[in-house]
């Protein structure tokens, strides 16, 4: 079976239900101040590290400085220290300063909430960019990790090879009242029930949902 939009209602709900019982994704919790510049400066240390990394690595660096014109004060070896041990830490403090620098000269240190306007910053992809105008500024998009491309794949819902090919799928496919929640579902769902190896199938809700596509072992 292919899961449509006549199954996906049911498929949220059970998910809504399912994530309550895990952590919320660091970005998330960091969002829930509805400050773009925060959510812009937690999803770049993010990337590629583990969640506990990002809320301790987010909490320093804001105790240090919350907005672009203090940030952009730090030495680049301050903002090394404050994000470490997160993945590729000094690529990520040069490219959060260069950020914060154009954020002050050009921006007015207000973060834009366009995506198109977002994705001139260095460092900045689509997904961060949704991440941003979704959780900073409560506007539609919908935000694509590896969680939501993997995940969305495998229940047959999209049929894509690249996460920013699963972006646009789902906008044409997925109700737009679900757009702004499914990344948050979706990786919190894939961190714990559905893994990117062996997901545990048995403890998964919307398993008769879901055609298991390219999931070779399972627990």
């Amino acid at each position: 079976m292919n899961m449509n939009n006549s199954d996906i209602d049911k498929v949220i709900k059970i998910l809504r239900d399912d994530i309550k019982k895990y952590k919320t994704p660091a970005v998330t919790v960091v969002s829930k101040k509805r400050d773009p510049f925060r959510v812009l400066i937690s999803c770049l240390i993010s990337l590629r590290t583990k969640d506990e990394v990002t809320a301790a690595a987010s909490k320093r660096i804001f105790a240090l400085a919350d907005n672009p014109r203090d940030m952009v004060k730090l030495d680049p070896s301050q903002m090394e220290t404050a994000i470490y041990p997160a993945g590729f830490y000094r690529n990520k403090a040069r490219d959060i300063l260069e950020i914060c620098k154009v954020l002050v000269e050009r921006y007015n240190s207000t973060v834009p909430d366009e995506i198109d306007e977002l994705l001139k910053f260095k460092g900045v992809g689509r997904k961060t960019a949704n991440l941003v105008i979704t959780l900073g500024y409560g506007k539609q998009g919908i935000c694509v990790d590896i969680h939501v491309h993997r995940i969305s794949n495998r229940w047959g819902y999209v049929k894509t090879k690249k996460p920013d090919e699963t972006e646009f799928a789902l906008r044409k496919k997925l109700p737009a009242q679900y757009w702004i929640e499914i990344n948050d579902l979706l990786v919190t769902y894939g961190q714990n029930i559905c893994t990117p190896k062996s997901p545990h199938c048995s403890k998964c809700g919307i398993y008769n949902f879901c055609d298991k596509a390219g999931v070779e072992k399972m627990r």
